[in-house]
């Protein structure tokens, strides 16, 4: 059986082939999940920088639907804090945007006299205001001296894992 459309709105978009990603998404129900990327690395990174550092296998792309979209930004993997090294800390970037503290990120800051592992899950919803590819990336700091921040610690596998919220 056919599928009837009614109205000149709807009939003119698609006899000229103009129905857009943002015409779908404006009748989804807010709050709903349009989208999901979700991307897995076990590399290993260690930085005694004292410097934001990005994870180069923890990076995801997504492409909003809709300026209004927000994108819930999840990651998830294990660390280590060496004895003797001043602080630690996980980010969420957005391009070059920390999303969190400047210089704390989302926590995790140790006072360096004991060895420290774990596992950290920040998360963050976002409103990048876009329809235009967008990348998020886990950065990690870690201050300077013992061995340093590790991320991916002892062959663990990190994620990070994007969703487009209708908004």
């Amino acid at each position: 059986m056919p599928t009837e459309i009614s109205g000149s709105t709807g009939v003119n978009k698609i006899q000229d082939d103009t129905v857009v990603a943002a015409d779908i998404a404006s009748s989804v129900p807010l709050g709903k999940v349009l989208q999901v990327v979700s991307v897995a690395d076990g590399t290993k990174v260690t930085s005694t920088s004292g410097q934001w550092v990005a994870h180069s296998g923890l990076v995801a792309s997504i492409t909003p639907s809709s300026t209004s979209s927000k994108i819930f930004i999840s990651a998830s993997c294990a660390f280590a804090s060496p004895a003797g090294t001043n602080n630690f800390n996980i980010g969420l970037f957005r391009g070059s945007t920390n999303l969190g503290h400047s210089t704390a990120g989302f926590g995790l800051m140790f006072d360096g006299s004991s060895y420290y592992h774990g596992h950290t899950t920040p998360q963050f919803l976002d409103s990048p205001n876009t329809t235009s590819s967008t990348t998020y990336q886990v950065y990690f700091r870690s201050g300077s001296g013992g061995d340093g921040g590790i991320i991916n610690h002892d062959n663990a596998i990190g994620t990070i894992t994007l969703m487009e919220i209708a908004g």
